[in-house]
């Protein structure tokens, strides 16, 4: 279902860009609410609004529809631990170097994987549904002392997205049993560098250790959108003729 929201936001997009061409409207009142999406609407399609949105779809099509690498299996998300919250956790450790800093490990939330990827090629749509909103990778400093009470916050809600790095054994309550940092305990007078999402950064998601952080370092163009970084990885590995892979390793394992 958020496939289709976010596909039909960008023929939201399509359709205010041509029409403002056109003809000048004025903005008067703003009203939201909230629509479940879901396989009703397939049932019984609006013809009407199929006919209103077809001149646009060839164009959001376009642009969503390059390919820009593959995969070598289908990945999803799930707790406590996924082949698709691996992959994601890794890629921004991995754009760590782009930004010059040299992270020690990296975190994504779940609740930021809005889709899975297929197995074979991957489209640029497919990564936008992946990851829909407007992140940008955030780098930030946590004293020992609050990562520990950063992986406590992540045993609580069963799980988040980690880089290959850390080592999580939680139990099925949701408490922190032993946490590793690159093989070592977590050490409450060491500093961590840490990569994450700008919105977990700033302590949403119950990740409210994330406050006290230090030496942020928060890139803010548009190349340095998460799912910009996302396909950049895709274009690198495909370069070298190589598929994504990913795979659960035991970084979070529930007793």
């Amino acid at each position: 279902m958020y496939r289709l929201l976010v596909r039909s936001a960008c023929l939201v997009g399509a359709v205010a860009v041509c029409t403002s061409c056109a003809q000048q409207w004025q903005l008067t009142g703003m009203e939201r609410t909230r629509v479940l999406v879901d396989k009703r609407y397939d049932a019984r399609p609006d013809a009407k609004a199929a006919q209103f949105l077809a001149p646009y779809s060839a164009t959001v099509d376009s642009m969503m529809s390059p390919v820009v690498g593959r995969t070598a299996r289908f990945m999803a998300s799930h707790r406590p631990e996924s082949e698709l919250s691996n992959l994601l956790s890794d890629i921004l450790a991995w754009a760590s170097a782009h930004f010059d800093e040299k992270v020690d490990f990296a975190v994504y939330n779940m609740g930021g994987i809005r889709a899975a990827l297929p197995e074979g090629n991957v489209t640029v749509g497919d990564v936008l549904d992946v990851a829909p909103f407007e992140n940008k990778i955030s780098f930030l400093t946590l004293s020992g002392d609050k990562v520990k009470e950063l992986f406590e916050q992540m045993a609580r809600r069963g799980g988040e997205g980690v880089s290959a790095s850390v080592k999580l054994r939680i139990t099925q309550d949701g408490r922190l049993v032993s946490a590793s940092v690159a093989g070592k305990p977590i050490d409450d007078k060491t500093s961590y560098r840490i990569a994450t999402l700008d919105y977990l950064a700033q302590g949403n998601d119950e990740l409210v250790a994330f406050k006290a952080k230090t030496n942020v370092v928060a890139p803010a163009g548009d190349d340095n959108n998460v799912r910009n970084i996302i396909m950049d990885y895709f274009r690198e590995a495909a370069a070298k003729g190589m598929a994504v892979d990913s795979r659960m390793d035991g970084r979070i394992v529930k007793e």
